[in-house]
């Protein structure tokens, strides 16, 4: 009963999160490995672009990214330790038509023993202990990323990492070695994971971020990380449009760097939101058309979208203050300016 019960489950979250797996025959791992796994649209992102002869995950899990990583590689190596959930990997890809050397091996033991080079690795390093409590540094991730660079670098010059969303950019710029590239990966303006790419020909302070906004119509949004640092932003009281950046590029940091590349100017060193006269299409992030308005205007009873940023009042204070009723189209956007404190309505 537990069994079917789980496979339930398994269809449930696969409808919404790989839907490739919808066939009859395949098997669902426990919660918490479905929880851990790849949507099929950040796996499919992943895949984009990479080919070779070559390719070895090394901690492929229930192996949702290997499958589509794997696609225009001619050798596939999936290295799992938990070895009920390689036999549920093998199943799965048997009924997929999908071939592929599997590997029940702890991954230390493994490095040890292996002398064959890859032309891509990846992994995913498991982002718990054995509590079950989350861990984010790189030190205490399983495989320990800082002990093992060296050697997974012996076996191949590319290298993608993902990791928590949570982690610190500039900390895995200066913890890891030959970082190509950070992909801040968001699905729907949600950020799902950080992807860092590293080739062993990489040099020094050439690291890019990349802001990557999946199920979107928005651009992707790059900077060179050592760039940001000498970007400058100007700063305006509010024009006719205001610009609020999506979320892999408030994580990413890349503030001023954003507001050079577009032409726009901040309200505020310690408020993320950007003005212009005009209208920039290719801006990540939502665009706003907006006013200055006194908080007389403000009806009681009626209907807006709360925002409130570098504000004393939390949404729901300002909801409860002024009376207003939570939705509908226009915004009322509560920030400051390097002025005073200013409400934004959306005309």
């Amino acid at each position: 009963m537990q069994e079917m019960v789980q496979q339930i489950r398994g269809k449930k979250v696969a409808q919404k999160k790989f839907p490739y797996l919808l066939k009859d025959g395949i098997v669902f791992p426990p919660n918490l490995n479905l929880e851990q796994a790849s949507s099929q649209a950040t796996a499919e992102f992943k895949a984009k672009n990479l080919k070779g002869r070559s390719f070895i995950d090394l901690t492929s899990g229930f192996g949702i990214d290997a499958y589509f990583l794997s696609q225009n590689f001619e050798e596939v190596t999936l290295v799992e330790q938990n070895s009920e959930l390689l036999e549920i990997v093998r199943h799965n890809w048997k009924i997929l038509d999908k071939k592929a050397n599997f590997i029940n091996e702890n991954l230390e033991n493994l490095l040890n023993q292996n002398h064959e080079k890859f032309d891509l690795i990846y992994l995913d390093p498991a982002r718990r202990d054995e509590h079950k409590n989350k861990k984010f540094l790189l030190e205490d991730l399983s495989p320990n990323l800082l002990e093992i660079q060296n050697d997974l670098l012996k076996i191949s010059d590319q290298i993608i990492i993902k990791l928590s969303p949570l982690i610190d950019i500039s900390y895995l710029i200066s913890a890891l070695k030959n970082v190509v590239e950070i992909q801040i990966i968001a699905v729907r303006n949600e950020v799902k994971e950080l992807l860092v790419l590293i080739n062993s020909t990489q040099k020094k302070d050439q690291t890019i971020i990349s802001c990557i906004n999946l199920e979107s119509e928005e651009n992707t949004f790059s900077f060179k990380y050592k760039e940001e640092k000498l970007a400058v932003s100007e700063f305006s009281e509010p024009l006719q449009y205001l610009y609020i950046p999506n979320n892999a590029v408030l994580k990413s940091g890349g503030f001023n760097s954003i507001s050079e590349k577009f032409g726009l100017k901040k309200l505020h060193p310690n408020t993320h939101f950007y003005t212009t006269d005009e209208f920039v299409e290719s801006f990540p992030g939502r665009i706003l058309h907006v006013e200055v308005i006194d908080s007389k205007q403000i009806k009681k009873g009626s209907q807006f979208n709360i925002i409130s940023k570098n504000h004393p009042l939390t949404p729901d204070e300002i909801k409860k203050k002024y009376k207003i009723l939570d939705g509908g189209k226009d915004y009322l956007i509560f920030t400051q300016t390097q002025k005073n404190k200013i409400i934004l309505r959306t005309v």
